[in-house]
């Protein structure tokens, strides 16, 4: 039975950016039938209730006033005549006013409200929220494609439950980033939030156990797009071959605003604590000389490098090396993971299904678990996993197809 097609929006948190743009560019081309869905990861798995693409639409918020087509000019991911072809549409957008804070992000400019209390700030955001799901009569997910914050202290006693968190709101606690003033309120009015950034948002335990109290379905964090990725893929093969890693260099350039933030030491630590993690976990031992460095990068603008040195002993101990030089587009990678990360919100939500959704975890460096687990990071059981659980679609006393690609198995 196929599904029935309904609306959907997805409200972004750094609106204006080039992920943001992109997205939503993306989203309006494919809508009016100028490209196809390559690079959408779902796109193949069909009579699932998830969301058609064709019936997406967005909002948010940004820093910046710029309307989305001043915007994406400026970020330069698409070509001029891909612009031209929605360019009435992209100008018909322009950010709402954004929550900011200096001291977690700097670079901010005047289209903010954190005039405000934080109360304030949660009320305008539910605001926006509300107003722009009556706009489109559809239920709506939050997503934060933001800059990334500096890190957050996350042992702090008002991180710890929902009662001193909720405290620390009304005292307006400075210890509190826009990031987790965003997944609150989004929480607390019952939308699925989704943390694609290595902010600490959703991701301290009071708002897990907020996310769980109210059983709203929440996902992140640090979208896993271009070396993690490969690096998901790559490690659990040499894990299976016995080949022992002794050491793996990565290095990242980029030149966009995101490349931009991570230039600060505060900033850059946050993105560093969720790409830290995933090697050892892939292999099961850890990796005494595993390096990751991001450079700021301005001449490659979107267009990001990834390169991965990777020292391995073989058998009777001879020694050999890997090389990877992914030559990737940061948000040509990131802007179809936030599509497919909101149609699976929704669909958690359609299921009532709240707290984390480990199921998503395919999708980020640093997933959410429930109950302090940890995560699972090897891609081909991430995707599995994932798999499974859209199968769960299926209509009562029915079971749901996944369609392959052409000339491969199908996936159940």
């Amino acid at each position: 039975m196929q599904k029935e097609n309904k609306n959907l929006g997805i409200a972004i948190v750094g609106l204006g950016g080039a992920v943001g743009t992109t997205a939503v560019a993306g989203s309006l081309l494919i809508q009016k039938g100028l490209q196809d869905k390559t690079g959408l990861p779902l796109a193949e798995f069909d009579n699932l209730n998830l969301t058609a693409y064709e019936n997406i639409h967005f909002n948010g918020w940004d820093i910046f006033d710029d309307n989305l087509y001043e915007s994406a000019k400026k970020h330069g991911v698409l070509n001029s005549e891909e612009l031209a072809a929605i360019k009435d549409e992209l100008e018909a957008i322009t950010p709402w006013k954004a929550i900011a804070n200096k001291d977690f992000c700097s670079g901010v400019t005047d289209n903010k409200i954190s005039e405000y209390s934080l109360r304030d700030q949660v009320k305008i955001i539910q605001d926006n929220l509300k107003s722009f799901s009556e706009e489109i009569n559809a239920p709506v997910i939050l997503i934060n494609l933001a800059s990334t914050e500096h890190a957050v202290e996350v042992t702090d006693p008002i991180f710890q439950t929902v009662k001193a968190f909720k405290k620390a709101l009304d005292d307006d606690s400075k210890k509190i980033s826009p990031a987790m003033v965003y997944a609150y309120a989004a929480i607390d009015m019952g939308t699925p939030y989704a943390n694609f950034t290595p902010s600490m948002g959703v991701d301290v335990p009071a708002l897990i156990h907020f996310a769980q109290e109210r059983n709203v379905p929440v996902a992140g964090k640090d979208g896993k797009t271009g070396q993690t990725f490969v690096k998901t893929v790559v490690a659990p093969a040499l894990r299976a071959r016995a080949l022992k890693v002794d050491g793996w260099f990565s290095t990242n350039i980029l030149g966009n605003r995101d490349g931009q933030a991570l230039a600060k030491p505060e900033s850059l630590q946050s993105k560093i604590n969720t790409k830290g993690s995933v090697l050892d976990s892939c292999l099961n031992y850890k990796v005494e000389n595993h390096m990751v460095q991001i450079h700021y990068y301005k001449p490659r603008g979107d267009d990001k490098e990834a390169w991965d040195n990777i020292d391995v002993t073989g058998f009777l101990g001879h020694k050999m090396q890997i090389k990877i030089n992914f030559l990737c587009k940061d948000s040509i990678l990131a802007a179809p993971l936030a599509i497919e990360i909101a149609r699976c919100l929704n669909l958690a939500s359609q299921r009532s299904e709240g707290g984390p959704i480990e199921a998503m975890s395919v999708f980020f460096k640093a997933p959410l678990t429930a109950d302090n687990k940890e995560p699972e990071h090897r891609f081909a059981i991430q995707q599995q996993n994932l798999v499974e659980w859209l199968h769960q679609d299926a209509e009562k006393g029915n079971t749901a197809k996944i369609k392959a690609p052409e000339g491969e198995k199908s996936l159940v």
